[in-house]
């Protein structure tokens, strides 16, 4: 994505993430690889900010207030403008008690909590690129 000013702007990375602890050191460590992150802290909220800001990819919790991350990722593939951003589901929950609900929601890959930074950095490298 081009800048007004002819640069390169950061890739966005959406955290939808309703622990302030897991979501201040997951935006922390993908600002400082050079990511543009923003965050929402419930369903409802994700879905607007994925709307408004259009990321290139969302990091989705699915125990979070309002809408769960499941029905926020149904929600977002629906919609023609954000059926093609990429969906992480970053969750304590074992895949098999709800991945096929995700899968069905059409969520693009699964990440395990507790996760290493690290690992959501290279989860995020594999299917957006570089930050710039």
């Amino acid at each position: 994505m081009r800048t007004a000013m002819g640069g390169v702007s950061p890739r966005t990375v959406l955290i939808v993430e309703d622990q302030l602890e897991m979501r201040a050191i997951t935006t922390a460590y993908l600002e400082h690889q050079g990511y543009r992150v923003v965050s929402a802290g419930d369903g409802v909220e994700g879905l607007r900010c994925a709307r408004e800001v259009h990321p290139d990819l969302i990091l989705m919790d699915i125990s979070i207030p309002g809408l769960d991350g499941i029905e926020a990722t149904a929600a977002l593939k629906r919609d023609p403008a954000t059926r093609d951003i990429p969906i992480i589901i970053v969750s304590a929950h074992p895949y098999g008690s709800v991945g096929k609900r995700a899968r069905d929601a059409g969520c693009d890959g699964w990440l395990n909590k507790p996760c290493d930074p690290r690992r959501v950095l290279e989860e995020v490298e594999r299917r957006v690129g570089a930050p710039n």
